[in-house]
């Protein structure tokens, strides 16, 4: 798991899984070889150490990241470890694990499409991994998980089905079969606005004048659900309690184009 142009949220929101619990995620699941917020180490030997690993298990490991890849400067926008007295940059570490890994993750919409480090006026040439991969000519499998940040059961869920379609060799079916147009799960990324509890009122017209009415679209306050896709509406967020629609308005943050094209978030 490495992590890129990030504000490291998607790090965080992993960390709040309880189903399961991200303990078991960490310990009775998967084997994390390196991630920058959660390992004890660091510097050049927690480098080296995933390095190593991912010449040993070459073609069967699964590489997660997380933010996006900012290609201007020679990369030098977002070093990511240094060895042997030089700056390794996130463009370069990509580039190899993403060649020897059987499935690449992109964490997060600046992971997936570039999301806000590649906003307008950004500085930094900075995109999402299957762009750059393409750029580059590296033809690895990847699998979006956008959001921003995504629900920790999107992150795991996913992880889940990857480690699967490894066991079974079935990951050329999972990513032809198992994802939509934009490289997403269809397991967790549907249509918003068509589940949404406010359909019926959208039909009807009926829409809200303020941000505190309770019944109503939210249409007229600039919701985004009619292009947005995700399934909080049936699983919610923090443990059940609450989702986006319910208060506010959804912002599109797991579509391609968030956030330039999702701006206004909100209307008067």
């Amino acid at each position: 798991w490495v992590q890129g142009q990030v504000c490291t949220g998607c790090s965080v929101t992993l960390l709040n899984s309880t189903h399961p619990s991200i303990a078991d995620v960490l310990l009775k699941i998967i084997s994390l070889e390196f991630h920058p917020t959660v390992m004890a180490a660091e510097g050049e030997g927690a480098y080296e150490h995933m390095m190593r690993v991912a010449e040993k298990f070459k073609g069967k490991f699964i590489f997660a990241v997380e933010g996006a890849v900012p290609v201007a400067h020679d990369g030098k926008c977002c070093v990511v470890a240094e060895a042997d007295h030089n700056e390794v940059t996130m463009t370069e570490v990509t580039k190899v694990l993403a060649a020897n890994a059987a499935a690449v993750l992109a964490v997060g919409t600046c992971a997936a499409y570039g999301g806000i480090p590649a906003g307008k006026g950004n500085e930094t040439g900075a995109m999402g991994v299957s762009a750059f991969l393409k750029k580059e000519g590296i033809p690895a499998p990847v699998i979006n998980i956008p959001g921003c940040p995504p629900h920790p059961d999107w992150i795991v869920g996913t992880i889940g089905l990857g480690l699967q379609a490894l066991a079974t060799n079935t990951l050329g079916l999972l990513v032809k079969q198992g994802l939509d147009a934009n490289g997403r799960p269809k397991a967790f990324y549907k249509n918003v606005h068509m589940n949404c509890p406010h359909l019926s009122a959208f039909e009807a017209g009926h829409m809200v004048k303020t941000m505190s009415d309770k019944d109503g679209c939210r249409f007229s306050m600039g919701c985004k659900g009619p292009r947005s896709a995700c399934d909080s509406f049936e699983r919610k967020w923090n443990n059940g309690v609450n989702w986006c629609v319910n208060n506010a308005t959804c912002i599109g943050c797991t579509s391609p184009t968030f956030p330039d094209g999702q701006s206004p978030f909100y209307v008067n």
